[in-house]
């Protein structure tokens, strides 16, 4: 076979492409004809960085916001994240805005499962993609101000106000100051009593709902317009009492954070239950539309077993990012941060923005 024949004889060959000053390179390259022609090997380089499409570094990433082709590798997508993550919010790519405000609960009446954790990174996640977000408090622990960098101390007006003198939504709302285009209404302990007060007042279930509604922000490009809310986060105490009665009446979507072990399973019955009767009595448009696995430790075969459990009974509620064990999460709060603010390149935020992402391309019937 003679060198100007590609290797099944029929045709120019590659070796053909890269002839020069009588030396062949390319596949036929031997090491005595590149060390005798220099000039060769070096014109041959030039033309193979000059290809349609050369290999993009990480300052590419960062100046143009390129994606990924689909038969890239794993490491290179994960290079590309990590990047994307690390870029200002003004420099990413935006997902497309929802016709209309989406107004999730974030509830699961098991405590320590990651609901307030999930609320604050999610919704910074978004807003770093491009949206505009408002999370209500609903905790009186106020854990969610906290991480939002919100004061929360007593005689704030925060969701107490809300819901009990019937404060309009517009005077309790506050941005936050780490990250921009998100919104709060903060919790402060008063709001531990605000079940009892609640108890005697009519359409006592509605209060949030009303106060939603009320504000200009919330609704469509037509009634709301170009600085509306995409997205409203409520979190929930750990408990189905009045408050939470109060976020799934007020709600289109539910959110539920499950946690990677046995225990979290226990209860979400009951959970499920209470959403149905809401959604009987008071709101037919309510639907669990997003399950979020957190602290997911893929060294144990529990972590997947459980989540196994959780997908084969949720089908495609489930979302595919599967938050994990994180200090850097844990270590955020402490900073008045997000982990999205604090460490932009941990797993723990890339893995909230993937899931931010989910939720973003998600419709609402799902």
């Amino acid at each position: 076979m003679s060198d100007a024949q590609g290797k099944d004889g029929t045709g120019p060959g590659v070796t053909d492409e890269f002839s020069t000053g009588g030396s062949t390179l390319g596949d036929g390259v031997s090491p005595q004809n590149s060390a005798s022609h220099p000039q060769a090997g070096a014109d041959a380089v030039s033309r193979e960085t000059e290809a349609p499409f050369p290999v993009r570094t990480a300052a590419d990433f960062a100046q143009y916001g390129t994606s990924l082709a689909e038969d890239e590798t794993p490491l290179a997508k994960a290079a590309e994240h990590s990047i994307l993550a690390r870029m200002d919010a003004s420099q990413r790519p935006p997902s497309p805005r929802p016709e209309s405000t989406r107004i999730f609960v974030v509830a699961n009446q098991k405590g320590g499962v990651g609901k307030t954790t999930s609320t604050v990174n999610i919704a910074a996640a978004l807003t770093q993609l491009g949206q505009r977000v408002l999370v209500i408090d609903l905790d009186p622990q106020g854990n969610a101000s906290t991480a939002l960098s919100i004061d929360h101390y007593q005689g704030t007006p925060g969701t107490y106000e809300l819901l009990v003198e019937g404060t309009p939504l517009a005077d309790v709302v506050v941005p936050a100051p780490e990250v921009a285009g998100l919104d709060v209404v903060p919790a402060t302990i008063d709001l531990a009593g605000a079940e009892i007060e609640l108890v005697s007042v009519v359409a006592r279930e509605q209060r949030l709902q009303k106060a939603l509604r009320a504000h200009p922000r919330v609704g469509d490009a037509r009634t709301a317009g170009e600085d509306r809310w995409d997205y409203v986060f409520i979190d929930c105490p750990p408990s189905l009492g009045l408050l939470t009665v109060n976020a799934l009446v007020a709600c289109s979507e539910v959110m539920i954070p499950i946690q990677a072990e046995y225990y979290a399973l226990e209860g979400l019955s009951q959970l499920l239950k209470t959403i149905d009767m809401v959604r009987a009595a008071l709101n037919p448009s309510l639907a669990v539309s997003t399950i979020l696995v957190t602290m997911f430790d893929a060294r144990t075969r529990l972590a997947s077993g459980v989540a196994e459990e959780v997908k084969s009974h949720f089908g495609d509620q489930v979302l595919k990012t599967y938050i994990p064990r994180s200090v850097r999460v844990s270590e955020a709060p402490s900073y008045g941060q997000t982990v999205m603010t604090y460490d932009p390149g941990s797993p723990g935020a890339l893995s909230y923005l993937e899931a931010a992402r989910e939720v973003a391309s998600k419709g609402v019937n799902v």
